[in-house]
């Protein structure tokens, strides 16, 4: 149960944020206030004798978009079993998940007298819902989003963080067998229940969900039921009858630029499919 008056850390490079990832951080603030230490570059690539495969820049602002961290803190660790003091900083509880235990983590909390926290792979199953239910009806303005959200990445955090400006976010995650309909056998590369998990983690979203329909208006039903003032795409979503149903419906439709965040590269999921194969292959 959540302890407000505990500081709940955990360590790590945090490269290449997936679902097990964000699972482990919803399961570890469950235990309070959650801190994330994030190895710099440097300390990255000296711990694991590789180098990053996003920048610490882009690994801080996605981790801070994600609705169940705190705080994060860019830190430079000895070594990966060891925390990084942090001004201002008392942790109460180290978390860490069951492949990076070792005898050095516990030493450490007990002469810090630090609480030790394992997460087991049983701890960390599933996609439960990120957010509580909440009624769709909204006091302020509605923004529906939809797309495949495939392989995750700062673009898409960009986006998010972008159109929920406009009122409260609702994306829509198209379902597997139209998003194989539309692009080809090897789509997608997550299930529908991870991308929805994914694209509901980010605190910018009131609501994600999975389409119903079929087509590149897959997400018909659901614009029927959330009835959103705005229909925000950008470029590469931008289709004629995603148009012709804002225009009928009385919708606006808004196309946006894929802008990465001022700093950041820019982010294609096409092009991140290659990390996926690297992964496959080893």
């Amino acid at each position: 149960m959540k302890n407000a008056d505990q500081c709940v850390v955990v360590s790590g490079a945090f490269d290449d944020i997936r679902s097990s990832d964000v699972r482990f951080l919803q399961e570890a603030a469950r235990l309070g206030p959650l801190h994330v230490l994030l190895w710099d570059d440097a300390s990255l690539h000296y711990i694991t004798g590789a180098d990053p495969k996003f920048p610490e820049n882009e690994r801080l602002y996605f981790l801070k978009a994600i609705r169940f961290v705190s705080k994060v803190s860019l830190v430079t660790p000895p070594n990966a079993d060891t925390l990084s003091f942090v001004d201002g900083l008392t942790p109460s509880i180290w978390v860490v998940q069951e492949s990076e235990d070792s005898a050095a983590n516990r030493a450490f909390c007990e002469s810090h007298n630090v609480t030790y926290q394992v997460l087991t792979k049983i701890d960390l199953a599933g996609f439960p819902d990120t957010i509580e239910a909440k009624p769709l009806a909204s006091s302020g303005k509605k923004v529906l989003v939809t797309g495949c959200y495939d392989w995750f990445h700062s673009g898409h955090v960009r986006f998010f963080e972008e159109v929920s400006e406009r009122g409260d976010l609702y994306v829509v995650v198209g379902h597997d067998a139209n998003v194989r309909a539309l692009k080809g056998e090897g789509h997608p590369m997550f299930s529908q229940e991870e991308r929805r998990y994914m694209a509901g983690s980010i605190r910018y979203v009131k609501q994600a969900l999975i389409s119903t329909g079929r087509g590149w208006l897959d997400a018909e039903p659901e614009l029927k039921r959330i009835k959103p003032d705005i229909y925000a795409v950008n470029e590469d979503g931008d289709k004629p009858e995603k148009k012709k149903y804002c225009q009928e419906n009385g919708i606006k439709y808004m196309v946006l630029k894929r802008l990465p965040k001022a700093g950041l590269p820019k982010r294609e999921s096409t092009v991140m499919r290659g990390f996926w194969r690297e992964r496959e292959d080893g």
